[in-house]
């Protein structure tokens, strides 16, 4: 039989090891250091009601009170778990009540929270402080406290609110630190519980998780007052205002690529002439148009054709593997394709396999010499405008699709925010693939801008780069914040001006501080738009227009742009108080139609908005929260889906590629995070039979994009699995990282050995993120986590000693190392040669 003591340090342990004690948000501008005090009167008739069910019930009144603060708090964490700090007994100190709001009632809750009282009770005399120390644990500290019998007790250091009900007037009573929350924090916090107790007594058996503690004021507040601001759209598409510009300037440039440029005359003739041999061909409203081309001036006037012909355009890479492109033909219902000679190696084997869909070159339809004039189609607001893939957990890519009114509306928060005026220039550097593609290709001709499209292989290239940018005279700047900080790496290397070059905006991707800081750093006179949005809901749906370093821990994700309107929820769609964690869902005109022909995936995350008549809503897959200033702060995924370079992967495609595999048996892919900050894949397998690396990542290419197959690839006899039977994902994530700190004593490792090696294994430690001493000479960039960006940054580290073809043929140390030796003893020669001491 166990003892008191022994009962008493099992539930300490409980109550202290496994959880933390829950926070609430904190929520003030202006910190001012200090205690205020609020009063909250709860009714005579609602408490008569309260202390009849607590009889009914045999449980006290503080039992109830301990309830609607057990809501109070799961609702500001977002925690169905929560700890408090609980004053047992009249005058005694604060012990931790750990809770639960997982019972759907308000009466199971009650119950439950009773007996989280009654085992207080039971060890209110025990020795805290010696059991403290026995369990290594310092004396707890409370986010809050709840003290039923009211005693006048000061605030803890560490508390940032205490809840009592008066013994002299009744009331309930907050007092609270008013350097972590504000008076009106502290009065909808005191509301939260006065609504939580109203609730109880009006319905006990209600189900409480779908009944909100929200005021109407502070609900109006979030579905109004923190929405974009409402602006009229002109009752035109993109390409009709497109022709409006064509009439005010026809010779003005439109685009520039390489060495050729179209003038808006001519860019428009194009497109018109595209366009009706599109409708030759049977195009009509709502079709889909696939188009599988470089990113060149043709594509440009591929794109504007299909918005012309009422079509929808489907952009598909040359580069995709056969199935990818096959599976999204197929799923889009598309009956025509238009591409270009040197852009069908994959195309063509595709079309195998799915008969009946037309192809088309752009060369050919130029031939058939079609009118050049604007084509007139009546084209609604509210028809489909593209279609873009993007990666599904099910194993088959989604197609997201998007209305004209919603890339317009798009568009012009582009223009709005980044201050796109006329004459400038905008480079169009996404994958086709990618959303921000769109904006980036036809913003500029909508202000009488200019068009820059740059090639991949510019991109890669980060000197050429910089060039094309500050040549071409770019005035904005779309990149993810990977490739952000790679353009700032050589720029701090190699410093020049970029006179017109205003404003740069990191997508696709969580933007960090360190980021932000080191760019206002060197470049203090070029503003930056932190941006967030969903390829459903048209790009980008909230911006963050910054001159300076933000005062907070993290970069904001902004307001929400116009005519779009953001919303943190819980899982019923109600949103949640504010500064509380919850899920970010958007409504208004940027919510696309859904997937196309995928009704149930469709269904799980498009929905009719609850909250305003008539309009769709789209979940996303983000956790975030609202700051007092109003702006959006991102949290994090609440899925398996991620973000690599920009482009959203569902980790789900690539694990059911991998178990397509006749040897996989199990896999799992994870991702792991360098010192750096760089994010990578890493897949981990269990078979019978281990398969190389190089065999997994060819396989894995058959279907999948590059930037979608794991760089690093790791065989188990067994996957470890949790408690329930699946696989442990968090105990293989710290593993990847662990893996990263390559096995030196392997008996295959061979150190560095010559100069250029050891110059080399220094250069990959620093882009890598793996200490010099753990990377052997045999070693392979790619296989120890490099990517086709980290390799952009060997090129730098390194002074371009080596060029990015150079990587990429040569990825094993040893042979990278002999360029470089040979480059170097070449530079030494011609130094030689060509001084006078040489002659």
């Amino acid at each position: 039989m166990e003892t008191p003591a022994e009962a008493g340090r099992e539930f300490w342990r409980s109550v202290l090891v496994t959880g933390g004690f829950t926070t609430i948000p904190r929520w003030t501008i202006d910190p001012v250091p200090g205690v205020a005090e609020r009063e909250v009167p709860l009714p005579g008739e609602e408490m008569a009601t309260l202390w009849r069910l607590a009889d009914e019930l045999a449980v006290s009144l503080s039992s109830v009170l301990l309830a609607a603060h057990a809501k109070v708090l799961a609702a500001l964490s977002g925690e169905r778990e929560v700890t408090t700090g609980y004053v047992a007994v009249a005058g005694g100190r604060p012990l931790p009540c750990r809770l639960t709001t997982e019972p759907s009632s308000w009466r199971a809750l009650l119950l439950g929270t009773h007996r989280a009282e009654s085992e207080l009770l039971s060890y209110k005399d025990f020795p805290v402080d010696d059991l403290g120390r026995e369990l290594g644990l310092t004396e707890p500290s409370f986010s809050t406290v709840l003290d039923p019998a009211g005693d006048d007790q000061d605030l803890a250091e560490n508390t940032v609110l205490w809840l009592g009900i008066s013994r002299h007037s009744g009331q309930l009573v907050l007092r609270y630190r008013t350097d972590v929350i504000d008076a009106g924090c502290a009065a909808r916090i005191a509301g939260y519980h006065r609504t939580a107790l109203a609730l109880i007594a009006a319905d006990p058996d209600a189900e409480h998780g779908r009944q909100s503690l929200l005021s109407a004021e502070e609900l109006d507040f979030q579905l109004n007052g923190l929405a974009g601001l409402r602006r009229e759209l002109p009752d035109r598409r993109v390409h009709e205002l497109f022709e409006q510009r064509v009439e005010a300037h026809p010779d003005a440039v439109a685009a520039v690529h390489g060495g050729r440029q179209w003038t808006y005359r001519e860019l428009n003739a194009r497109a018109n002439r595209l366009g009706r041999t599109l409708m030759a061909r049977g195009l009509r409203r709502e079709g889909v148009v696939a188009v599988v081309m470089e990113r060149n001036l043709d594509w440009m006037a591929a794109v504007l054709a299909i918005f012309k012909a009422g079509g929808v355009y489907l952009p598909l890479e040359p580069h995709f593997p056969a199935d990818r492109i096959a599976t999204a033909l197929a799923r889009a219902e598309c009956g025509l394709v238009l591409t270009e000679r040197g852009s069908t190696t994959t195309l063509d084997a595709a079309l195998d396999t799915l008969p009946g869909i037309g192809i088309l070159s752009v060369d050919a339809a130029y031939q058939e010499d079609h009118a050049d004039g604007n084509l007139g189609i009546d084209v609604a607001p509210d028809q489909l405008a593209y279609i873009l893939f993007t990666s599904g957990s099910t194993g088959e890519p989604k197609g997201a699709m998007c209305e004209h009114v919603g890339m317009l509306n798009h568009i012009y928060a582009k223009i709005a925010d980044l201050e796109i005026r006329e004459g400038e220039v905008i480079p169009q550097t996404g994958p086709q693939c990618f959303d921000i593609s769109v904006w980036q290709l036809v913003a500029a001709l909508l202000v009488g801008g200019r068009t820059l499209l740059v090639e991949q292989e510019v991109i890669l290239d980060i000197e050429r780069f910089v060039d094309t940018i500050a040549d071409g005279r770019a005035a904005v700047l779309q990149v993810v914040p990977s490739y952000l900080d790679v353009v700032l790496s050589y720029l701090e290397q190699h410093p020049r001006e970029l006179p017109d070059l205003h404003t740069v905006s990191p997508t696709g991707d969580f933007v960090k501080k360190e980021l932000v800081e080191r760019w206002f750093a060197a470049q203090p006179k070029i503003k930056l738009v932190n941006t967030y949005g969903l390829t459903e809901t048209s790009d980008d749906a909230v911006h963050e227009v910054m001159d300076r370093v933000p005062a907070g821990e993290r970069v904001p994700l902004g307001r929400p742009i116009d005519n779009v309107h953001v919303y943190v929820v819980d899982e019923n769609l109600s949103p949640v108080p504010l500064g509380a964690p919850g899920v970010i869902v958007f409504s208004g005109v940027c919510v696309g139609r859904g997937y196309i022909n995928d009704p149930e995936r469709t269904r799980l995350v498009f929905t009719v908005d609850p909250h305003r008549e008539g309009q769709r809503l789209c979940r996303s897959g983000d956790y975030g929260r609202w700051q007092p200033e109003g702006k959006l702060e991102f949290l994090g995924r609440r899925d398996n889906q991620v973000k690599i370079r920009g482009f959203r992967i569902e980790i789900g495609e690539i694990e059911n590629a991998l178990s397509r595999m006749a040897e996989v048996r199990d896999s799992a892919v994870v991702v792991a995070e360098g010192p750096d900050q760089s994010k990578r894949l890493v897949a981990f397998c269990s078979g019978r039979r281990p398969l190389e690396a190089g065999v997994i990542r060819d396989r894995l290419g058959e279907s999948l994009p590059e930037y979608m197959v794991p760089s690093a690839f790791h065989w188990r006899e067994g996957l470890p699995l949790t408690a329930n039977g699946k696989i442990d994902r968090r105990t293989l994530t710290a593993l990847a990282a662990q893996l990263d700190a390559h096995d030196v004593t392997k008996k295959d490792f061979q150190a560095p050995g010559t100069p250029a090696e050891v110059r080399l294994a220094a250069a990959w430690a620093t882009v890598l993120g793996i200490p010099a001493g753990q990377i052997g000479r045999r070693d392979h960039f790619f296989d120890r986590g490099g990517t086709s960006l980290s390799a952009v940054r060997l090129v730098i580290a390194l002074d371009r000693a080596v060029s990015l073809t150079d990587v990429t043929r040569h990825p094993i140390l040893t042979d990278l190392a002999a360029i470089l030796d040979d480059r170097s003893e070449r530079s030494a020669v011609e130094l030689l040669t060509s001084s006078p001491s040489g002659n």
